[in-house]
C-alpha cells in the first residue's frame, strides 16, 4: 500500500460531555474513544498519525505521545475543514490522507483498508451509509448515473434533501496533492459559518475526480459520541458485538446484556460465563471453564476445567489446569497456580507460587511465597512479609502443613513434610518432617471474676 498519513480530528471540547476531560479521552470499553481510532489505525502497520488537538491539548497529546504520532493544534474550532487545514502542512506530498474522527472510536480496521484501497488519482473514497433516522448528517446527494455529486449538512438542506436516507459519516480519503488544492476553496457560506470539510465533494466533481462510496458493516463502527447517553448506548451496543462473537466461538453467557470485556478476550470451547463478569486487558482462557458471577479477570491466563467461583478477583495471574479459586478469592499480580490447586473463599495471594495439589482453603493472605506440591495452609494463615522497609520470601516444600491461625514471618523455610502446629508463630526454619509449635504457654487462673457492667452515673 501507497504511504498513507491519517488525520485524526480530536479538537472538540465535548461541551455536552459535562466533563473537564476532553471528550476523546472518554473510556468505551475500557480504552479511550481516541484510543480504539489509534489501535485501528495501527494495527494496519503503515501510519503516520497527525492528530488536530484543541480542548485538552495537553492531556490528549500526554495520552498518545509516540515515534509515530504528530501534533497539531486548531485553537480556534471552525469547522472540520478548518481543523484538517490545520494537518495540511505535516502532509506528505505523494501520501494518502485519511481522514478519522476521535470520536467516532469503534470503526475497523477493515473498513479502513476499503476505503483507502479505492483511492487514486482520479478518485476519492467516502464512507457512507444508509440509517431509517438520519437525523443530524448530512445527506448525500447523487445525481446521473448515482454518482455522488455533493454532500449537505442537515441545517442546509433543502425538504427534498432531508429526505434522502444516505448518509456522510465524515471518514474520506484522498490524495494531499488534491487536498492541499482543494482546502483554500472551501467557505464558510453556511447556516454554521463554518468551513465544512464535506464540500470538498463537490470540489472534486468540479476537477473531474470520482467520489467512491464505501459501507460499513455495521452502524455501530460510524456512530459519533457527544454525550455520555450516547456513549453508554455504544458501549452496550460494541460489548453485544464482542458477547455475540465469543458465544460463536463456543462460550456460553448467562446473559449477554450482563457482560463486559475491555480489551482482549480469548477463549476455547464448552467454557460458561455468569452475569456481571468484567474481562481487562489481554486475558486467554482454555477450555472447560466456568466463570461465576461477579468476576473481575485482568490480564490473566486460565487453563482448562478452571472453576473460578462467584465475586473472585484475579489480577496478572496464571491459573494453572482444574484450579477452584473462590468465592470471594482476590489473586494479585505475580500469582501462579499449578493445576489441581485450591484458593478458597477470602483467601488473598501475591506474587506467589502454588504447586500442584496444594490448597490455600480459607481466610488467608500468603504473600513473596513459594508452595511446592501437596501443601495445606490452614484457615486464618498470614505470611509475613514486609519488614516495613523491605520483602521477604516464605517457601513451603512439598507435602507442608500449615495448621490453622498460624504466622509465618518471612524470610522462613519450612521443609519438606514439615509440620506448623495450629496458632503458631514461626520465626524461624521448619526442618523436613519435623512439626513446628511456636505457641505461648496457656495459663488458666482459678476464681476469675467475670467483668460486671457499671450502674450510670449520676
Amino acid at each position: 500500500m501507497d504511504k498513507v498519513n491519517f488525520v485524526i480530528l480530536a479538537a472538540g471540547k465535548g461541551t455536552r460531555m459535562r466533563s473537564a476531560m476532553p471528550k476523546v479521552l472518554h473510556k468505551l470499553a475500557g480504552r479511550s474513544m481516541l484510543g480504539h481510532v489509534v489501535d485501528a489505525v495501527d494495527s494496519l502497520g503503515i501510519a503516520q498519525k497527525i492528530i488536530v488537538t484543541g480542548h485538552g491539548a495537553e492531556q490528549v497529546e500526554a495520552a498518545f505521545q509516540n515515534n509515530t504520532t504528530q501534533f497539531v493544534q486548531q485553537t480556534e474550532q471552525l469547522g472540520t475543514g478548518h481543523a484538517v487545514q490545520q494537518a495540511e502542512p505535516a502532509l506528505g506530498d505523494d501520501a494518502t490522507v485519511i481522514v478519522l474522527y476521535g470520536d467516532v472510536p469503534l470503526i475497523r480496521a477493515k473498513t479502513i483498508e476499503k476505503i483507502l484501497d479505492v483511492v487514486s488519482s482520479t478518485t476519492m473514497g467516502l464512507l457512507t451509509i444508509h440509517l431509517d433516522n438520519p437525523q443530524g448528517y448530512g445527506r448525500i446527494v447523487r445525481g446521473n448515473g448515482d454518482a455522488i455529486e455533493a454532500i449537505v449538512e442537515q441545517k442546509d438542506a433543502s425538504a427534498d434533501e432531508l429526505s434522502i436516507t444516505e448518509v456522510n459519516t465524515g471518514v474520506m480519503a484522498l490524495k494531499a496533492e488534491h487536498l492541499r488544492a482543494w482546502l483554500p476553496k472551501i467557505t464558510n457560506n453556511n447556516a454554521q459559518g463554518e468551513y465544512y470539510l464535506t464540500d470538498l465533494i463537490a470540489i472534486a466533481r468540479q476537477h473531474g475526480v470520482e467520489i467512491v462510496s464505501i459501507n460499513p458493516e455495521s452502524a455501530t463502527e460510524v456512530e459519533g459520541v457527544n454525550n455520555r447517553v450516547q456513549l453508554s448506548q455504544l458501549e452496550r451496543a460494541h460489548q453485544k458485538q464482542l458477547a455475540e462473537a465469543l458465544m460463536v466461538s463456543g462460550t456460553s453467557l448467562a446473559d449477554p446484556e450482563r457482560f463486559d470485556q475491555r480489551g482482549e478476550l480469548i477463549a476455547g470451547t464448552d467454557n460458561f460465563i455468569d452475569v456481571n463478569c468484567v474481562f481487562v486487558g489481554k486475558v486467554t482462557m482454555g477450555s472447560g471453564v466456568t466463570i461465576g458471577a461477579n468476576c473481575h479477570i485482568t490480564d490473566s491466563v486460565i487453563g482448562d476445567g478452571v472453576q473460578v467461583l462467584p465475586n473472585t478477583i484475579i489480577e496478572s495471574s496464571v491459573v494453572g489446569d482444574r484450579a477452584v479459586i473462590g468465592p470471594f478469592a482476590r489473586l494479585r499480580p505475580g500469582t501462579e497456580l499449578a493445576s489441581d490447586t485450591k484458593i478458597g473463599n477470602f483467601v488473598e495471594t501475591k506474587k506467589t507460587l502454588v504447586g500442584k495439589g496444594s490448597k490455600i482453603n480459607h481466610l488467608s493472605y500468603v504473600g513473596d511465597a513459594e508452595l511446592g506440591e501437596e501443601v495445606n495452609i490452614g484457615a486464618g494463615t498470614i505470611t509475613c512479609n514486609y519488614d516495613g522497609v523491605n520483602k521477604h520470601k516464605t517457601s513451603l516444600g512439598d507435602k507442608v502443613f500449615i495448621g490453622s491461625n498460624s504466622t509465618l514471618v518471612a524470610p522462613i523455610n519450612v521443609d519438606k513434610g514439615g509440620f506448623v502446629a495450629a496458632g503458631s508463630t514461626v520465626t524461624s526454619k521448619v526442618p523436613e518432617d519435623s512439626l513446628a509449635v511456636g505457641r505461648a504457654k496457656q495459663r488458666n487462673i482459678d476464681g476469675w471474676k467475670r467483668p460486671t457492667k457499671k450502674g450510670k452515673e449520676d
